[in-house]
């Protein structure tokens, strides 16, 4: 694994555990309370999706990485990191496999509707989805981080993250947070939820 890929992953890694903390801290009374979180339970739970996966490649580099592949790798560096933390991880994928049937009509919204019925099961008190943006231009790097409009748990998580993905991976990222009320998993997802765009230039990394 290249240095920069290798610094982008342990900072996810240690985005998370803080934002985790983060909500342990400032927001557990809030999750007990709409019954996110179970009072006897002691664990924090959080969900980290994967973005595509399957036949849904989603971004393809100029070196022919998959969006999908680098997504997942990710997702799984973050899994193991707060596992160790006592952390409980529920992944919405861990293969390259989509959320949708063979035979599905239409596997994107399939895809979409059973990520988000996996987080309406788990329960979660946060979900992260991981993706990733490229641009031909050098100068175009930096993460930034995406939440529903409206919600002011979903505003907190992503000013965490989005500081910590700065102060830890990039300090030369510009980039702030953004309000979306378009993309579907952020409307019809119930509990604070972001997608955290990784974007880098294709001559950083390949994508």
């Amino acid at each position: 694994m290249k240095g920069f890929q290798y610094k982008l992953l342990s900072g996810a890694m240690a985005v998370m555990l803080l934002v985790s903390m983060f909500y342990v801290g400032r927001e557990a009374a809030v999750y007990v309370a709409a019954g996110n979180v179970d009072r006897k339970e002691e664990k924090l739970r959080v969900v980290i999706d994967a973005g595509h996966g399957g036949d849904d490649p989603g971004k393809v580099g100029i070196n022919g990485v998959n969006e999908k592949d680098v997504n997942l790798q990710i997702a799984q560096q973050v899994k193991k990191f707060l596992e160790a933390n006592d952390v409980e991880v529920i992944m919405t994928r861990e293969s390259d496999a989509g959320l949708y049937d063979a035979d599905a009509s239409n596997k994107k919204v399939q895809d979409m509707k059973r990520r988000i019925a996996l987080i309406g099961e788990a329960e979660p008190a946060l979900t992260v989805s991981i993706h990733q943006n490229s641009y031909p231009e050098e100068y175009v790097h930096g993460a930034q981080v995406f939440y529903y409009t409206g919600s002011t748990q979903g505003q907190l998580l992503a000013e965490s993250i989005q500081g910590q993905l700065v102060e830890r991976v990039d300090a030369e990222n510009k980039r702030r947070i953004k309000a979306n009320d378009s993309y579907y998993l952020l409307k019809k997802t119930e509990v604070p939820i972001v997608i955290v765009e990784y974007c880098v230039s294709d001559r950083r990394t390949g994508l």
